[in-house]
């Protein structure tokens, strides 16, 4: 006996066009898509262009899967050595490129990364960001490449960065140029306890004016070129986006990690050839505002800072740049790449 039928979808038993009405006359009218500002840019930084060809380097860390971007480019006339480009807080890969062509041109391959939760790398949503686990990810993806030793260049963060890359590798670290590196000081000696939450709700703020206005004030002493304008085109576009808070939450697990864990006090401990790059206009100092106002003003002074490391350093070398700001690479590309090629070779 056959099995009794199901009774058919009511939609199933109408012509097509008298079911499309049927299931539109009870629904509720879409919105239509809201389309983003212009210049803003997705947490992934997917449709923004960098200047050179990017690669990604997929690793396992802190339990979830992770990529980093990074931009690989090789000499048409190769000397056999490599170098490695740190960046800075507000930086990324892309904005190495003059440099990069810089180096290329005097025969060196040239790696620099984004680091995770900066660029186009991951943005993750929990992540225990020290600089020790950052040098970890570097020396993975340099491993991944078959480069076992380098020449290293950090510039602000990527300085700090770049110091505890040669501390934890100096087997792997040929030689270390600091670039107005900041954390030639210890921040928490100048700030009051500040939580996550609280440099969050800081980052949560900021709009491209605020970009725009941090960087020519602490980076360029308030003069102001058309050309730096680049180097604030993804941070501020990132702050147009409704996944900004994504990206601004990882900006302060960074902030975080810049002030709980200094390296000044480990200098002496570096064993390989150095040189400090010092702009003496710079006066960057991380969480500036919120110091006591008998110490705000001693903050970042480089012109003495990058002496007080030189000494610090065994057998560092100090190129002073005056009238530079924050930016050498950029502001005074020249005089930058003298003090960077003439101590590679």
């Amino acid at each position: 006996m056959p099995s009794p039928r199901r009774p058919a979808a009511v939609s199933s038993l109408l012509p097509p066009l008298a079911a499309l009405a049927l299931a539109c006359a009870g629904a509720p009218p879409r919105a239509p898509a809201t389309a983003l500002p212009a210049g803003a840019v997705d947490p992934d930084a997917g449709a923004f262009e960098y200047p050179l060809p990017v690669s990604y380097f997929e690793l396992d860390s802190q339990r979830q899967r992770l990529r980093m971007a990074y931009l690989d480019a090789r000499a048409a006339a190769p000397n056999g050595r490599t170098v490695l480009l740190l960046h800075g807080k507000n930086f990324h890969a892309g904005t190495w490129a003059e440099t990069i062509a810089a180096l290329n041109r005097a025969g060196f391959r040239v790696i620099a990364p984004d680091q995770i939760g900066f660029g186009k790398s991951s943005k993750p949503e929990r992540y225990q960001f020290s600089f020790a686990q950052l040098a970890a990810n570097t020396r993975a993806l340099l491993a991944s490449l078959g480069v076992e030793r380098t020449a290293v260049v950090g510039h602000s963060m990527g300085g700090m960065l770049a110091v505890r890359y040669a501390l934890e590798y100096p087997e792997a670290t040929e030689r270390l140029l600091l670039v107005n590196p900041i954390g030639l000081e210890d921040y928490a000696a100048f700030l009051p306890p500040r939580t996550v939450d609280q440099w969050y709700a800081q980052e949560l703020k900021q709009t491209p004016d605020s970009v725009r206005s941090y960087q020519r004030q602490a980076y360029y002493d308030g003069a102001w070129k058309p050309e730096y304008e680049a180097h604030t085109r993804l941070l501020a576009g990132w702050t147009l986006h409704p996944g900004w808070p994504r990206v601004a939450w990882d900006s302060a697990l960074t902030y975080d990690m810049i002030v709980t864990q200094p390296v000044v006090h480990e200098l002496e401990r570096l064993a390989v050839p150095t040189r400090l790059v010092i702009g003496l206009r710079d006066r960057t100092a991380i969480g500036r505002p919120l110091a006591p106002a008998g110490l705000r003003e001693a903050m970042g002074d480089y012109t003495r800072l990058g002496k007080a490391a030189q000494r610090r350093i065994p057998g560092a070398e100090l190129v002073e740049l005056p009238g530079i700001g924050h930016v050498p690479q950029v502001e005074a590309f020249p005089a930058f790449e003298k003090a960077l090629l003439d101590f590679l070779r």
